[in-house]
This record gives C-alpha cells, sequence and structure tokens, in this order.
C-alpha cells in the first residue's frame, strides 16, 4: 500500500477516504495563489493598524515584511485583543502520545514509516495509567495523539482511549490521522471535544515534495479533515501548518484563510491556532531536510497576525519552541500552553515504550509554567468547560 500510494496522484482519494462537498479548499487555494506579500507597503500595514476588525487584505498586510517595522504597534494591539477575548487567563494542557506507529513517509518527522525508531503502542490499562498520572498534576484538559496508522491505532482503540480519559478530564482533544465524518461522530460520541490536524503545507507542490508515501500523501483528505469534524459534532478544530516547510508567510496566510472560510461556514465552532515550526528528530538531529529556516521573530509575527485576524480564537504555543519565547508570547497573542511534555510514547507513570516525534525545546513540568505565568501578572486555567453529559 506504502508504494502504491507513493505512486499515486495526491489529489485523488482512497478508496476509504470520503470526499466531501465543499468549497473551501478551492476558496483557499486561489486567493493564496494570488498573495502577493511583496506589494504591500507601510501604508498598507498602518490602515489595517488602523482597524477594529480586518479584512483579507489587512491580514495580508500584515504578515508582509512590510510590517517587520511595526512590531510594537502590532503587539500592542494583539495584547489588546487577547485582553479583551481571553482577560488575563492563560489555560494550561499536555499531550500523551498512545501510539508512534506510522505509515506516512514524510521526510521531516520522526514518526516517518522509514526511521529506525523503537515504535511502541499503551495498552488500555496502561493508557489508564498515563491518564492517571497526567491527572495527578492538576491539569484537565488534554490532547490524544497517535502516529498515522489506522492498522496499529484503529478508531475502537482510540475510542477507548477518549472513554478513559473522560473519566480524568473535562476536555479532551485529538491529533491523530485524519477521519470520516462518521469516524468523527464516534469519538465525540466517546467523548472528545476538539480535533487539531495541520496541514503541513498549503503548497501542493511543496506537500507533494515532502510526503512520498502514506495516506498522507492525499492532499484533499487532510485538508477537508477539520470540515468532517464539525460536521461529526466535534465542537472545536486547531489549524496551523508546519512552518519551514514551505514559504511560512504563505502557508501562514492560507492556514488563517482556511480557519476564517470554516468559520463563516460553521459559525457555531470553535476555532484555534496552532504554530508548530520544525524541529530535529532522532533522525535528523538539526530539522535541516532542507527546509526554510524561520526565525522567532518571523513566528512572532504569525502569531500576531493571528491575533489579529480572528481575534476570537484560542492560540496554542507548544513545547517546540524555548521556554524564553513561550514566557514572552503568552497573554500577548497565545493563550494556551503546554506543560510537562513528553513527545515519546507513554512516560509518565512508567518508562517510554515509543521513540519521540521530536525534540522539546521546553522541557518545564506543570508546577513550574504554573508559577511562570503567575509571576507574568497572569491567571493559570485548567479548564474552561463542563461536561454535563
Amino acid at each position: 500500500m506504502l508504494e502504491s500510494v507513493g505512486k499515486s496522484d495526491p489529489m485523488q482519494h482512497l478508496d476509504y477516504m470520503e470526499a466531501i462537498e465543499s468549497d473551501i479548499m478551492d476558496k483557499v487555494l486561489e486567493r493564496a495563489k494570488e498573495y502577493d506579500y511583496e506589494k504591500y507597503n507601510a501604508s498598507n500595514v498602518r490602515r489595517a493598524l488602523g482597524k477594529d476588525f480586518l479584512t483579507i487584505e489587512d491580514y495580508a498586510a500584515i504578515l508582509s515584511p512590510a510590517a517587520e517595522d511595526f512590531f510594537e504597534e502590532l503587539a500592542k494591539q494583539a495584547q489588546a485583543e487577547t485582553r479583551r477575548y481571553f482577560g488575563n487567563s492563560v489555560s494550561l494542557y499536555t499531550p500523551l502520545y498512545i501510539s508512534n506507529y506510522c505509515e506516512n513517509h514524510c521526510t521531516y518527522c520522526g514518526f516517518n514509516c522509514t526511521n529506525k525508531i523503537l515504535r511502541g503502542k499503551l495498552s488500555i490499562e496502561e493508557i489508564e495509567k498515563e491518564l492517571k498520572a497526567i491527572a495527578a498534576t492538576g491539569l484537565k484538559e488534554i490532547l490524544l495523539l497517535t502516529g498515522e496508522s489506522r492498522k496499529q491505532s484503529n478508531i475502537e482503540y482510540i475510542g477507548e482511549a477518549v472513554k478513559l480519559s473522560k473519566n480524568y478530564f473535562s476536555t479532551t482533544g485529538l491529533e491523530v490521522y485524519p477521519l470520516n465524518t462518521d469516524e468523527y461522530a464516534y469519538l465525540h460520541k466517546c467523548g472528545a471535544d476538539f480535533v487539531s490536524v495541520y496541514q503541513e503545507s498549503y503548497d501542493a507542490d511543496v506537500y507533494e515534495k515532502y510526503h512520498l508515501a502514506g495516506p498522507k500523501r492525499v492532499y484533499p483528505y487532510r485538508f477537508n479533515a477539520q470540515e468532517r469534524a464539525v460536521k461529526g459534532g466535534m465542537r472545536g478544530v486547531v489549524f496551523g501548518a508546519l512552518l519551514g516547510l514551505g514559504d511560512f508567510r504563505r502557508d501562514a496566510f492560507s492556514a488563517g484563510l482556511h480557519a476564517y472560510y470554516l468559520q463563516q461556514k460553521y459559525p457555531h465552532a470553535e476555532i484555534g491556532f496552532s504554530v508548530p515550526r520544525i524541529r530535529g528528530h532522532k533522525n535528523n538531529p538539526d530539522g535541516s531536510v532542507e527546509l526554510r529556516g524561520v526565525r522567532e521573530k518571523q513566528l512572532l509575527q504569525v502569531l500576531l497576525a493571528y491575533r489579529l485576524f480572528m481575534p476570537f480564537t484560542s492560540i496554542t504555543i507548544s513545547t517546540r519552541e524555548r521556554a524564553g519565547f513561550r514566557d514572552n508570547v503568552i497573554g500577548l497573542a497565545a493563550n494556551k500552553i503546554s506543560a510537562g511534555v513528553k513527545v515519546g510514547v507513554g512516560g509518565h507513570d512508567a518508562d517510554k515504550k515509543g521513540d519521540e516525534q521530536f525534540e522539546v525545546a521546553d522541557p518545564r513540568d506543570v508546577s513550574q509554567v504554573h508559577t511562570m505565568i503567575i509571576d507574568r501578572g497572569l491567571q493559570p486555567v485548567y479548564t474552561d468547560y463542563i461536561r454535563l453529559m
């Protein structure tokens, strides 16, 4: 199967993949193709800064190089919007990797099926032990992750993990392989609240270049995952591009449009952003697989642009970034931060069973991140959702 998918047209669905009727992908790709960020100048940025709500053109301007001379103004306005919608609160969560088996050949990823790493999968009993250990830290939100293998981590397995999670956490998110609408509906019935899917790169040529084989090679199926999740009943979905894989400005612009158009179509859906950058891993320590470097200042620009374009959305800053950077962006643009993170399989209650997806840049535990948030005059929030059923 791996070989056959590698030879297939990346725009064609495989037999089991649901193809929904949606115009969002075409709208995003058409608008992104026209995006020439070099055409914007200081007056375009000033015009955007003078508005209460940004148009798509304004958003394009503040993602352009011309906006780099306006960081102080952008930051002040972004902080005001963050305070307006989230007050002083900063939400905490942690991920739990329950499996790292993968069927995809993605050249930049530690879980790449061709990498020689320790593969592992938690049993249901081990999952519950991990959940108990994490819950003991006080966290009330968890993100369950698997490698992208339907064979090793089938829907029933993920569903059982979600059911257990519901006993310990008020909010359960999923970052697993893309699913069909009925599968998302099943996992929502099990207790899942939101779904994170990263398109990696919105540039179809770049996407094909780095996704050599496996189901993930199919571009439109991944693109429409968030919409299928919302149609399946999930209350929230998270968007993002893996910054550094392609042109970061174009990818960030496209991710913003993707979220914007989906929000217009499904106004009840809770929208979130994450801003992952390329990180090294065991088989690629320096993260340099012919990738474009994205500096911290450029990452900050993306964060500020997301906040100003869609000010009511949740923005997460992960442990791919160093502690100092994470500390500085919470309350400014980000309102959600991870803590006590382990990106191998298990490792909270006992020894890990599988190798890491990437190298963590901020190893602080929950109490340390909690203290940092307090020291910055902000309020750590462990839950913002009450499950009634």
